[in-house]
């Protein structure tokens, strides 16, 4: 794909609370060879090593966030949310129609983003240092989101688990009930909800 090219990159699409976040990342003038060996796949690298990267690239790097409610993951299902907040990421960058490389296999529809040249990369945050970068600042910040969530609502751990359904976090549900920020069309909340 020629022109300028945006790594799209999604994180929070399994937890049973809080919002999904997508970033999109492009770097103008490339990466100093020092500063792309610190980046990699947000899962594959420690708190602290995502924070150096993050810090690392942070100055040699356009980026945006797009976020999709817990009320609309639960009316458009996680894929339409995804691809929602992917489109509001890519519109935020404000670089106007240009090349996405979207992690995974299934791009966000033509109509969110018209006039976008889009291409899926399976395992993108592996193989693109745009998409890479992406899956660390959208990790970080949504990471950050829940542990502010976790200081009003405590009983969850969500400043350990980022809404992710741990034993800890499914324990408190069946202890203490779901709140707002729940996905009650995820399977487990349908049924904590009916009483199930």
């Amino acid at each position: 794909m020629g022109g300028r090219v945006v790594g799209v990159d999604e994180v929070g699409r399994g937890p049973l609370a809080g919002p999904v976040l997508a970033c999109a990342c492009h770097f103008p003038d490339g990466l100093p060879a020092e500063v792309s060996g610190l980046i990699d796949d947000s899962k594959k690298l420690s708190a602290e090593r995502r924070q150096r990267a993050f810090s690392a690239f942070r100055p040699h790097a356009r980026i945006a966030i797009g976020a999709a409610s817990v009320a609309e993951i639960d009316r458009l299902n996680i894929l339409g949310a995804t691809h929602l907040a992917m489109a509001r990421a890519v519109r935020r960058l404000g670089l106007g129609p240009c090349a996405l490389l979207i992690d995974g296999n299934r791009a966000p529809p033509a109509r969110l983003l018209p006039g976008y040249r889009m291409m899926t990369v399976v395992g993108g945050d592996g193989r693109s240092l745009s998409i890479a970068a992406a899956s660390i600042a959208a990790k970080i910040v949504r990471d950050r989101l829940m542990r502010l969530l976790a200081i009003r609502h405590p009983a969850y751990g969500w400043e350990r688990n980022a809404g992710y359904g741990t034993e800890e976090h499914r324990l408190a549900i069946d202890r203490v009930g779901v709140t707002r920020h729940h996905r009650s069309s995820f399977r487990p909340l349908r049924l904590a909800l009916s009483g199930s």
